[in-house]
């Protein structure tokens, strides 16, 4: 393979180097976010069962650093900063220590809407890497194809000749671009869908939790 890659012309060199390229970065990145998503489902799972099992919300809020791969240990955070600031205005407002209630559902919704927002942005970080070498591989594929064909012809019309010795290089310079830019474009299709089905996942799991908390807050401080 390196002999026949020493042997193709400067472009199709430059193409497979940037093919080589793309495709080590692709699996980088799938490998990378596959163990992260993973980390971000089982650490959210403990959460919830952790969430639904604590008698306060004081306990999940000190447990909190043994979920920090969960995106619903930070909406939790989020929403629960929000939950402590109104409560402890109350108190000062002259409702005494005593006093549990907030003025205002909205702020701690938005609160968890930012945090939301946060975790989606973090979760799909690196997943444009992937679309970008599914859309681009096979056309930086093509254009090595185009060029072997290229100078196929340029062979042909130099010679004379149509043998196959004369149109055998140039044609399997030109298949191999194509091979090389598929096989890095088929795994990053794969990839891709296959994360973004698990950030999906996660998307409603963090949509289910919000409602979730939500409810919880309207029924005991409001």
């Amino acid at each position: 393979m390196l002999k026949f890659f020493l042997q193709t012309g400067w472009i199709a060199k430059i193409v497979l180097i940037v093919l080589v390229i793309f495709s080590l970065g692709s699996w980088s990145v799938i490998l990378a976010k596959w163990r992260e998503l993973a980390a971000a489902k089982r650490a959210s799972e403990r959460f919830l069962k952790g969430f639904r099992n604590a008698a306060r919300l004081n306990d999940v809020a000190q447990s909190i650093a043994s979920h920090r791969d969960s995106p619903l240990a930070s909406m939790f955070q989020a929403g629960y900063t929000e939950l402590e600031t109104q409560i402890k205005a109350a108190q000062k407002a002259g409702g005494g220590e005593n006093v549990y209630r907030i003025r205002s559902l909205d702020n701690v919704a938005r609160s968890l809407e930012r945090a939301v927002g946060a975790e989606r942005e973090r979760l799909q970080r690196a997943l444009p890497i992937l679309a970008t070498t599914a859309s681009a591989t096979p056309f930086i594929g093509l254009f090595g194809t185009v060029w072997g064909i290229m100078n196929t012809f340029m062979a042909i019309g130099a010679t004379g000749s149509t043998s196959i010795t004369t149109v055998a290089p140039g044609i399997a310079e030109a298949l191999v671009n194509t091979a090389a830019g598929l096989l890095a474009a088929i795994p990053a299709v794969v990839g891709y869908n296959h994360l973004l089905a698990k950030v999906r996942k996660l998307d409603r799991m963090m949509d289910d939790f919000m409602l979730e908390f939500l409810n919880l807050v309207e029924r005991n401080f409001t």
